[in-house]
């Protein structure tokens, strides 16, 4: 397994995975079929990632296939330059090998060095395994936002959970 900085010729590839695990999770944002994206799009979205000094997508490749990433996105305002926000999917054949915690431990390695202080993300209540991990990794929850999603015709609360990088 290969846990590496995304580059534009994934583009089709990462493409493909993001609408893949749109339709094999229910912890997504995209409901199935949402996400119009096209490959020129999506290549012009890699590439301003690229081209953040405080933006980043890693993907994880077994025998040439994208199987998972973890985009961290960050903005230009020097208020909050020091703050990236993740997002983390793995294909489901493919959870619970290990693949979280080696995103996380390239995504600090990174963050230190892009001068990154602060980690952030959401989650889905009803999402106990990313919760583990997110806690497991360090995270501590900071809040709760009440029927964030609606999701099968249910609202479902996310909860917010931060690092601070040291």
């Amino acid at each position: 397994m290969l846990i590496r900085h995304i580059t534009t010729a994934d583009a089709p590839r990462y493409l493909a995975l993001r609408i893949l695990l749109d339709e094999e999770t229910v912890f997504r944002l995209y409901e199935p079929g949402e996400n119009r994206m096209s490959l020129p799009e999506q290549e012009a979205a890699i590439a301003r990632v690229m081209a953040s000094p405080n933006s980043t997508i890693i993907v994880a490749e077994i025998d040439g296939e994208l199987v998972g990433y973890l985009s961290a996105g960050g903005r230009p305002e020097a208020r909050i330059r020091h703050v990236t926000h993740i997002s983390l999917a793995i294909r489901q054949s493919h959870v619970g090998q290990g693949i979280g915690t080696l995103f996380f431990t390239e995504l600090e390695r990174w963050a230190r060095e892009a001068s990154i202080h602060r980690l952030e993300l959401s989650v889905m209540v009803n999402n106990p395994g990313a919760i583990g991990l997110y806690k497991k990794m360090g995270f501590v929850e900071e809040g709760h936002k009440r029927h964030s999603m609606l999701v099968d015709g249910e609202y479902i609360d996310e909860i917010y959970m931060a690092k601070l990088l040291t």
